[in-house]
């Protein structure tokens, strides 16, 4: 699997030739990465693809049970991509007084185990 590297503002790299390219595990990581910063009905040619962020998760309760939807949200995105085997592990936590929502995933690719988080940084093989 390749697939093209995103620059820090998340737009495509282009004019490095082949070394704009990610391939294997860290072509997996990519493809999750920007699976979950696909809005829902945001890209023109599948409208029902997408992480339903307005219509699902913000503005929900924060109960157990919201969360618990949030995850399975967030695990279909990522059981969905490319790549994934499966999921071997997920940890996910909602402070309540910032209203953030952390996850930790470690997924199974075809070519190795990765962790994947939202923490700000970048999942690793």
């Amino acid at each position: 699997m390749i697939y093209r590297m995103l620059d820090d503002n998340g737009d495509y790299v282009f004019g490095r030739g082949k070394h704009a390219y990610l391939k294997d595990a860290e072509a997996v990581a990519q493809a999750i990465k920007t699976r979950l910063l696909l809005l829902y009905s945001e890209w023109w040619e599948d409208r029902e693809d997408g992480l339903p962020l307005w219509e699902q998760i913000l503005g929900t309760s924060g109960s157990e049970k919201n969360l618990q939807a949030v995850d399975y949200i967030f695990l279909d995105r990522i059981r969905g991509t490319t790549g994934v085997m499966a999921i071997l592990g997920y940890q996910s936590d909602f402070d309540r007084q910032s209203r953030r929502y952390k996850f930790k995933a470690v997924v199974e690719t075809i070519y190795g185990n990765l962790l994947v988080t939202n923490t700000g940084k970048e999942a690793e093989t």
